[in-house]
């Protein structure tokens, strides 16, 4: 499957609740094909959700495998059918960025530990405990399931958000 159009904010899907998926079945199999695509081919990306590329669907996929803040600590790749945090801990303050907003980065607060439930790609269920920079991927990605950006949770207007110098 080819890589899909990433939707800019403020496109009204990305502030959408997505919808579960009923059923596992070929029309969420190319989904996922598409999900993983568009991740592999995204500048810097560790992840991406259903509402980035048009479909209100809760689905998301993350790796953080090849990124220098997750190679030594991560599950490899996810696909996330209906995820649900289950437990947090911790929190800390990170920068993040989003391909669905591509001229900022800002600081946001998240779990530092989280244990998620969820379907894989074959409709199997998986739960995980992730830590550090994977935890904070998978909220990030979480997120944009109930129409939600990092934007919303910037720490500080006024000195947690940053113009992208650029982007690659």
């Amino acid at each position: 499957m080819p890589a899909q159009k990433i939707l800019i904010y403020p496109h009204p899907v990305l502030k959408k609740m997505c919808r579960p998926v009923p059923a596992i079945d070929d029309e969420i199999a190319s989904l996922v094909a598409d999900l993983l695509d568009t991740m592999r081919e995204g500048p810097g990306s560790v992840g991406v959700a259903a509402p980035q590329i048009g479909v209100s669907l809760r689905v998301c996929v993350v790796d953080v495998s090849a990124s220098r803040l997750g190679k030594e600590n991560n599950h490899g790749q996810l696909v996330m059918i209906n995820p649900e945090i289950v437990a947090r801990q911790g929190t800390a303050v990170m920068r993040e960025g989003c391909m669905s907003v591509p001229d900022y980065t800002g600081e946001v607060e998240r779990a530092t530990e989280i244990t998620v439930r969820f379907l894989d790609g074959a409709g199997h269920p998986g739960e995980i405990e992730a830590s550090g920079f994977e935890a904070v991927a998978i909220q990030h990605e979480m997120d944009h399931l109930d129409g939600v950006l990092f934007l919303d949770r910037i720490v500080s207007l006024k000195t947690g958000l940053f113009r992208r110098k650029n982007y690659k």
